[in-house]
This record gives C-alpha cells, structure tokens and sequence, in this order.
C-alpha cells in the first residue's frame, strides 16, 4: 500500500446548498476561500455545492422518468404485447386439454 497518499489538513468545513437552502458542519479537506457564520457562532470556510440529499429528485421523492426518446413507451408496448401472447397461448392451450 502507497505511504502518505492521504490529506493531513482535515478541517470543519460548512456544505451548503444554495438551491434548498440547507447546510452541514462536517470535516473535509476541500479547497475554499469563502467562509461563513455558523450556529455556534464560530467562522467556517464553506463549500457551496449545486445539490444535495436536500435538494436531490431521489431523496426528495419528487423523482420524475425524462422520456426524451419514447423508451419508456417502447417499454410498455413490450409488456402489453407479451401479455396478450401469453393470454393467447394460454387460451390455445386450454381449448387444445377441453
């Protein structure tokens, strides 16, 4: 294993998400020159950050399918098709044992 591949300069840093206003306290070595006031009173460098758990379609439920290219469509169509088959060959298949 590789010697000294890991930062030293662990500190507090702030993460904030500008778009669903939320911030976490937490260690990191990330890079910043901005910093900001936090709960306890204290200055933190903080990183600002486009998304979130509390901003994120996955963690929000607010998940939404983008069907650019008819997939989902095409999905469906499959499944209908494959269950009228399946019906048709059971229905074959019952009058074929009557």
């Amino acid at each position: 294993m590789k010697q000294n591949i890991h930062p030293k300069d662990y500190r507090p840093v702030v993460f904030q998400d500008e778009t669903a206003n939320f911030a976490f306290l937490t260690r990191s070595c990330a890079p910043t020159n901005e910093t900001i006031k936090w709960t306890d009173g204290k200055e933190y460098p903080v990183v600002k950050v486009h998304i979130s758990s509390a901003s994120h379609p996955f963690f929000t439920g607010e998940e939404k399918i983008i069907d650019t290219e008819g997939r989902v469509d095409r999905f469906n169509a499959r499944m209908k098709a494959a269950k009228a088959r399946r019906e048709a060959l059971a229905k074959k298949h019952a009058s074929a044992n009557a």
